[in-house]
C-alpha cells in the first residue's frame, strides 16, 4: 500500500520536474537547441514517459510558461484587485512586483519568446494570449482606476499599458544577452525608480 502511494506522489510530481528540467535547458541551450531526450534525462525520466505528457516540444513549451510564469501572473491579478490604496501607489507596488519576476529562471522565457517567434507561431500565438494580454489587462486596470477617480489624467489605458512596462521588460532582455557582455551593468532598481517618477509625473492631471 505504501508502494502504491509513493508511485502515486511521484506520479503527481512528475509534471513539476519536467518543467523544471526543460526551462532549465531552455535557458542554457535556447528552445531549438533543446532536444526532448535531453529534457527526458535531466528529469530522470525515459523519452517515451516525456512523450505521454508532453507529445511536442510545443507543448512542453506551453507548460513551461503556466507552470512557471502563469501563477505569478495570477497572485498579482488578485493583489490588483484587492488594492485599495491610491492608483500611483498601487502601480508602484506592481512594478516592484514585476521586478521580482525578472529574478530566477523565469526571466529567461521573454527572451526565448522572442528568439522563436520570428519563426515559431504556436509559439509567439501562445504567450501574446496567455500572457501579454493578459499582463497588459492588469496594468490597464489601474490605470483606468486612476483616471476614474482623478488621480491620472486622462489616458487610453491599453495604448498607455506596454509603456508602463517595457523598462521591466528591457531589464529581463538585457541580463541575459547584452548584459553579459556590457562594460557597466544595469541597475535594474535604480531604473524602475526612475521610470515610475518619470511615469507618475507624466500621468499627473
Amino acid at each position: 500500500m505504501m508502494q502504491a502511494t509513493s508511485r502515486a506522489r511521484r506520479k503527481a510530481a512528475r509534471p513539476g520536474e519536467i518543467s523544471a528540467a526543460a526551462l532549465a535547458l531552455f535557458t542554457e541551450q535556447g528552445f531549438a537547441a533543446t532536444r526532448m531526450q535531453d529534457v527526458a534525462a535531466r528529469a530522470g525520466i525515459a523519452k517515451g514517459t516525456l512523450y505521454l505528457y508532453y507529445p511536442t516540444k510545443e507543448e512542453l513549451f506551453f507548460a513551461v510558461v503556466r507552470e512557471a510564469l502563469l501563477p505569478r501572473l495570477a497572485a498579482i491579478e488578485v493583489w490588483v484587485g484587492a488594492q485599495t490604496a491610491p492608483a500611483p501607489e498601487v502601480l508602484r507596488g506592481l512594478l516592484a512586483q514585476a521586478r521580482g519576476m525578472g529574478r530566477g529562471g523565469v526571466a529567461a522565457i521573454p527572451r526565448l519568446v522572442l528568439s522563436e517567434a520570428g519563426r515559431n507561431r504556436a509559439i509567439a500565438r501562445f504567450y501574446a494570449e496567455e500572457v501579454v494580454a493578459r499582463g497588459m489587462r492588469i496594468v490597464a486596470s489601474i490605470l483606468e482606476r486612476g483616471v476614474a477617480r482623478g488621480e491620472f489624467r486622462a489616458v487610453e489605458p491599453m495604448a498607455m499599458a506596454p509603456v508602463v512596462f517595457a523598462p521591466v521588460l528591457l531589464g529581463m532582455l538585457w541580463r541575459d544577452t547584452i548584459g553579459r557582455h556590457a562594460r557597466g551593468p544595469l541597475d535594474p532598481a535604480a531604473i524602475l525608480a526612475a521610470h515610475a517618477e518619470n511615469l507618475l509625473r507624466g500621468l499627473t492631471p
